[in-house]
């Protein structure tokens, strides 16, 4: 079995679902959006009304996390980083997308405002690069481009491969 472990954050509208799906597909690896496990599970404490979402409970996401998370093979899906244990990342994979690319995504999605806006900045700041680079050991976090389907599959194909080499080194 597959015990190594990979996160991919990003700015909202990037690809992290399209490519985490489509890894945890070819890889034989369990998927988890923890947005999407969030809502199911309420694992929220309050509401931005300024951003109109819910506020994620960290702490209760990890507890429910734990578990799969020790068992190896999950490829998690989420924008932020900055309060999963270190330890459940063999790797970690962000994805950058240019602005005129992202702007038409957010905007499809009914992004608008300072919502919009924001998520754009943080884009153009590196800001999720930032937090994974202190967050993580600089040597397993990467950075991927995410503009194009042709982007998707170079990605894809370089995440194949170095799973295929971690298995080689680690089992």
């Amino acid at each position: 079995t597959l015990s190594c472990d990979f996160w991919s954050p990003g700015t909202p509208g990037v690809g992290k679902t399209t490519l985490g799906k489509e890894l945890a597909s070819r890889a034989g690896l369990s998927y988890v959006n923890v947005g999407d496990m969030a809502k199911e599970g309420e694992l929220y404490e309050g509401f931005d009304e300024e951003y109109d979402c819910p506020i994620l409970d960290e702490d209760r996401v990890v507890d429910e996390l734990e578990d799969r998370m020790s068992q190896g093979g999950v490829v998690v899906d989420y924008h932020g980083c900055d309060f999963f244990p270190e330890r459940w990342f063999h790797i970690v994979f962000v994805l950058r997308t240019d602005n005129s690319f992202l702007y038409d995504r957010l905007e499809s999605r009914g992004y608008t405002g300072k919502k919009l806006q924001d998520n754009i900045q943080c884009e153009i700041f590196q800001t999720l690069y930032e937090e994974a680079m202190q967050s993580y050991r600089k040597e397993i976090v990467h950075q991927l481009p995410s503009n194009t389907p042709e982007d998707l599959e170079r990605n894809l194909d370089q995440i194949m491969q170095w799973i295929e080499q971690w298995m080689k080194d680690n089992n």
